[in-house]
């Protein structure tokens, strides 16, 4: 009898569900969407209800449009967007709609968790600042802002640990999306006391903690009447997308290290050891593998500062594509193939929205560094194609400083469809660059997680070699000299400009 697992994905606009055998190949995928709301500038909120809806939908059509059975299903691993705030009664109803990761209400509170509790010793505890975006100061932002809501408060779930809930009646997470909350002792893998005393957080209403291909729960008989799953089906703990989409595409050894060039760029490497970045420029998460961490770097602008530059000066291109049935970026990134490594001295800085890592500064901006008469198009656009790369760099080597060597680099997102582009990440990156079969993400890495924790596979590691194949390999070429040395003038840019991007913005506030 064939064993299946479902992964399911909460994620922000829809619910990526899928279907998996044990040998890895994917039999069913769905993704049923929702909306979000943003009822002041910087707010996003989403109904709970809304996920749940979308699951039944999800689940339902599982068992309509594929021969899967109930009976076949060895488990169900979940992931989902991170940091969302859902607070539940004493009874189990949800108070208010989520507050999603991308809500930014919270600088006050943010601020004075820190003040509280002392930078360092936040980043000691937590491996990151208390940032907008995490749980905690949301849940401050409601005891200050919304009393009589905080004061019916007794449960606290992240988006995907409320699909559990909703799926078993019982409350679990998982370390890796636990550690995004700032509540997490990430070294120790479990509530820091300290962060939630200083919030004014009942240890009681955190759901309990485990790692991440723990079966914490089973299909109980309300869901199993509700979603066609069979009752005690195990439900495996999962992780935060970041981790599970790791798992995913292989990211389970120290040394390799992924590179995700999507809107924004992640780069991702597995850590055997607690490791901080001493001023926080890195995220360190606890990892879905079991007694590991990980480093995470992000730039705001990767792919997304291609698509502006599409959008802006490849009016021909976009012309030309629909003429002949191709896509606008193929032809961009052929004409930068003309043009040499290095782009004659031209620099790109891809600060279009300002920056995150290695540059937390919401004030920088894009910068072209070095235009001369001998620069043409294809120029431009290989040095927007360069800065990109030299962007998620500033990742990596904050990384080689904590002692990891990354000696693979396994790309994904639309960069990673490029020969000519992975030959520029590996000769900017220093490093083997790869590409596998995965291609379903977070979903996918849920799934592998299921079926550990349903007995499928004996480890992460071992689900990885079962399901994973690598599809393409390139190594540094001799660019990769002229890119280390054009490198260091691209890291001097921003100290150099740091003050005129402030002024430019004080400026543009006061008389724009």
């Amino acid at each position: 009898m064939p064993a299946y697992l479902i992964g399911i994905d909460v994620g922000t606009s829809s619910a990526k569900t899928l279907v998996m055998d044990e040998r890895g190949n994917i039999v069913f995928t769905i993704a049923p969407e929702y909306d979000f709301a943003t009822p002041r500038p910087g707010w996003a909120e989403c109904n709970p209800e809304d996920w749940w809806t979308a699951i039944l939908a999800a689940l339902k059509a599982v068992f309509e449009q594929t021969d899967v059975r109930a009976e076949d299903i060895a488990g169900i691993g979940l992931t989902g967007q991170m940091h969302g705030l859902v607070l539940l009664d004493a009874a189990g109803q949800v108070l208010r709609p989520c507050i999603m990761w991308n809500d930014q209400r919270t600088a006050q509170q943010c601020a004075a968790i820190t003040g509280k509790v002392g930078a360092r010793r936040v980043l000691e505890l937590t491996g990151n600042p208390v940032l907008s975006g995490f749980t905690a100061p949301k849940v401050v932002w409601v005891r200050e802002n919304e009393p009589e809501i905080f004061a019916q408060a007794a449960k606290i779930l992240l988006p995907k640990d409320y699909i559990r809930y909703r799926l078993s009646g019982e409350y679990f997470t998982d370390v890796s999306d636990a550690s995004g909350m700032a509540l997490l002792n990430v070294a120790k893998r479990d509530w820091s006391n300290e962060m939630l005393e200083a919030c004014g957080i009942p240890r009681s209403w955190m759901a309990e903690v485990t790692e991440s291909p723990i079966a914490s729960t089973r299909v109980n008989a309300a869901a199993a009447a509700l979603t066609g799953l069979k009752e005690g089906t195990p439900i495996i703990a999962g992780g935060g997308d970041q981790a599970a989409g790791a798992v995913g595409c292989g990211i389970i050894q120290e040394g390799i290290v992924s590179a995700t060039f999507g809107t924004s760029g992640v780069v991702f490497a597995h850590s055997d050891e607690y490791r901080v970045e001493p001023e926080g420029r890195l995220h360190a998460f606890c990892h879905a593998v079991p007694g590991k961490w990980h480093l995470m770097g992000v730039m705001l602008s990767a792919a997304g500062s291609f698509q502006w530059y599409r959008n802006a000066l490849g009016g021909e291109e976009i012309a030309a594509g629909r003429a002949i049935g191709e896509d606008p970026y193929t032809l961009l990134t052929r004409a930068a193939e003309t043009a040499p490594a290095g782009s004659e001295g031209l620099l790109f800085l891809p600060y279009l929205s300002g920056e995150r890592t290695p540059h937390p500064d919401p004030n920088a901006r894009g910068v072209f560094f070095g235009l001369s008469l001998r620069h043409a198009k294809p120029h431009l656009t290989r040095s927007v194609l360069e800065g990109i790369t030299f962007g998620m760099r500033d990742s990596l080597e904050l990384m080689r400083g904590l002692g990891i060597a990354p000696t693979e680099v396994i790309a994904s997102g639309g960069g990673a469809k490029s020969p000519f582009w992975r030959q520029m990440m590996a000769d900017i990156f220093g490093a083997s660059i790869t590409t596998n079969n995965a291609s379903e993400g977070a979903a996918l890495g849920a799934a592998i997680l299921g079926g550990v924790g349903a007995g499928v596979f004996d480890s992460v590691e071992s689900a990885c070699a079962s399901t994973l194949q690598e599809t393409s390999r390139v190594e540094p070429e001799s660019a990769q000299k002229l890119y280390a040395a054009l490198y260091e003038r691209y890291t001097a840019l921003y100290p150099a400009l740091k003050g005129e991007f402030r002024a430019l913005a004080r400026v543009m506030e006061e008389l724009g």
